[in-house]
């Protein structure tokens, strides 16, 4: 295979830059400035020429901006930087590591146009950094965060998200609500539902071998009942009727336990009750290596899954290690994706 048939194999990952205040501008330069990538994917940045010109200064980057309108212009190869410049926003504007609604503007943007690629099939996926919920309010942008983004833009009504970290994957009953509305949410009817969609996501993504756990709400899955009913009234149902319909699950599994055994590899994914339950599983493990992956979309997206670290933004401190794992991730599914 010649060069050029070999970097045309390579998936096309878009990397919206997120809010400009933010780190996102910093560790898109550092991912694409190291070589970890270069046989792995081709990259197209969608931001503004004058954020990312500031962010190679401040990273002392060794990388070329390469100007492009759209995603067939660029030049894929190391140390080339291929950016879809926006040029909605000056740097005297805003402040880097603080609120601005006009950072939350040009986040949503940069976002928008990367959709509009993925929708047009002009990329095989998306790779997403952070941006900054309050800047999106005072920007009036009517969307909480990412995943709300995504899901109108593309209708999705109930985008599914996956964490995988080290090769243990996490889905989750129920995102932000309270506790106490998390417990009420454990019901028979959502888990059966939810397994019915991460058994269907784990297809998408090539994966069908291996068993779900689904994991214990109570302290030692409540002991028969002995303190808390869920696992006896909802989990134990749940897992039973799945079994009888043929999926390979198996639980309530305690969640002190039930994350150790699919990093050892007993189960392919795990079924999580609440957020928090697996966040903290996942990101103990290892924080930065933990990726997002939002499933239900009509292609791939990824995300690092930490936030706008405005204390470190403008600094060259930051990170990159979760933006590379992301584009990673991106590049190893996105195959799957294709048609």
């Amino acid at each position: 295979m010649n060069d050029d048939k070999l970097c045309n194999s390579k998936p096309l990952i878009a990397i919206p830059t997120g809010d400009p205040a933010g780190i996102g501008p910093e560790i898109t330069v550092k991912s694409l400035a190291g070589h970890e990538l270069d046989n792995l994917a081709r990259c197209v940045v969608i931001g503004d020429l004058q954020v990312m010109q500031r962010a190679v200064t401040i990273t002392q980057a060794d990388i070329t901006i390469n100007v492009i309108s759209s995603p067939e212009q660029g030049q894929y190869e190391p140390d080339k930087l291929n950016l879809i410049d926006m040029d909605n926003i000056s740097l005297d504007q805003y402040k880097v590591g603080e609120v601005s609604a006009v950072c939350g503007r040009a986040a949503y943007q940069y976002i928008e146009k990367s959709i509009e690629l993925a929708n047009g099939g002009l990329v095989d996926a998306v790779a997403t950094t952070p941006i900054n919920k309050e800047s999106l309010q005072a920007g009036h942008v009517p969307y909480i965060g990412h995943t709300e983004i995504f899901a109108e833009l593309t209708g999705t009504p109930d985008p599914l998200t996956m964490f995988e970290v080290a090769g243990m994957r996490v889905f989750f009953l129920s995102r932000h609500v309270s506790l106490r509305q998390a417990c009420d949410l454990v019901t028979r009817e959502r888990i059966v539902a939810t397994a019915h969609r991460c058994f269907a996501a784990l297809k998408r993504l090539g994966i069908s071998e291996g068993r779900m756990a689904i994991a214990g709400l109570n302290p030692h899955s409540g002991e028969h009942g002995l303190f808390g009913s869920e696992e006896v009234d909802h989990v134990i149902p749940a897992v039973l009727q799945l079994q009888n319909e043929g999926y390979p699950v198996e639980g309530p599994i305690g969640a002190d336990s039930v994350f150790n055994l699919a990093l050892e590899g007993k189960y392919h994914s795990v079924l999580s009750l609440y957020h928090d339950q697996g966040h903290i599983a996942t990101k103990t493990y290892d924080f930065y290596r933990t990726i997002a992956i939002t499933n239900g979309l009509p292609f791939l997206r990824t995300s690092v899954d930490h936030g706008t670290a405005f204390d470190l933004a403008g600094k060259g401190i930051a990170s990159a290690v979760s933006m590379v794992e992301a584009i990673k991730l991106a590049a190893k599914y996105a195959p799957f994706f294709r048609s």
